[in-house]
């Protein structure tokens, strides 16, 4: 149950390519005044609002900036989440935070730039270098697994590659993953994908950290399958990424000689689904 004291908090519903978030505007409501608990009671479904994640949206430090905390469903803070920036980017250029065509978001993973397009829903963020996704030593794989990889964009990302996403058992192989040593004693969110119609489209299932469930998108994922796909040499950029929702999104990226990728986009879909207050 959420705490009395947030009782009458606006707030606002939003998905990014079917990753959703509750959203707050931190002129109501500061990161501070959150628990885990209340985090989690607003994020469970069925009880809640229902939602992957909270996004603090607020002004940054210039004329121009926008700050952005995320926390996942289970209360844990987060550096990055590519669908939540995509979504404070949107609510930000909504509420005349900064400007649309193009921003400064801050987050704690870095500082990004990014842009709102159209009335389609279609927002633009650019990441910072990323390192190429390289082999886990010592990871257990089972049939079926291909290829791994591991990246880090924002967060600590695990490619996998099988020959049909629809056949895996996320949750179970999923979790399995996530805390296997292999990726790491924080451990890492586990994306599987598999090919779609040509190279240059390709379908992702992702078992998220801090949620310990799958999410039916993610952008940082997204990105770091699409850098890895490129380091294997089963694509060429740009490539589009259909998530689990259905909804694509879409991975331009530039390979330097040296393995690292940079000029790095992610662009998707945020969609304001409704505005509410917590009762």
């Amino acid at each position: 149950m959420v705490r009395p004291h947030l009782s009458g908090l606006p707030i606002y519903k939003m998905t990014g390519s079917g990753n959703d978030f509750v959203m707050v505007e931190g002129r109501n409501s500061s990161p501070e005044e959150w628990s885990a608990d209340d985090i989690r009671a607003v994020c469970a479904r069925g009880t809640g609002v229902g939602a992957d994640g909270v996004v603090f949206v607020d002004r940054g430090s210039g004329s121009n900036a926008v700050r952005m905390i995320y926390f996942n469903s289970d209360g844990s803070r987060a550096a990055m989440c590519g669908n939540a920036a995509l979504c404070a980017t949107r609510l930000a250029a909504r509420l005349g935070m900064a400007r649309a065509e193009g921003m400064v978001l801050e987050t704690d993973a870095g500082v990004f730039e990014t842009r709102y397009a159209g009335p389609d829903g279609r927002t633009e963020l650019r990441l910072a270098s990323v390192p190429a996704p390289g082999p886990v030593a010592g990871l257990g794989t089972v049939d079926g697994e291909r290829r791994a990889a591991l990246g880090t964009v924002g967060v600590p990302h695990l490619v996998i590659l099988v020959d049909d996403v629809r056949c895996v058992d996320v949750a179970r192989r999923g979790k399995a993953l996530r805390f296997d040593p292999a990726v790491g004693p924080e451990g890492a969110n586990v994306n599987f994908i598999s090919p779609g119609d040509s190279r240059a489209e390709w379908h992702m299932r992702t078992y998220e950290r801090g949620v310990e469930a799958e999410t039916l998108a993610c952008g940082t994922g997204a990105v770091a399958a699409g850098c890895a796909l490129l380091q294997w040499d089963l694509a060429q950029s740009p490539v589009t990424i259909w998530t689990r929702s259905g909804r694509p999104l879409e991975i331009e990226v530039r390979k330097r000689a040296q393995g690292v990728y940079d000029d790095v986009w992610l662009a998707g879909e945020a969609t304001l689904v409704l505005r509410g207050v917590i009762n």
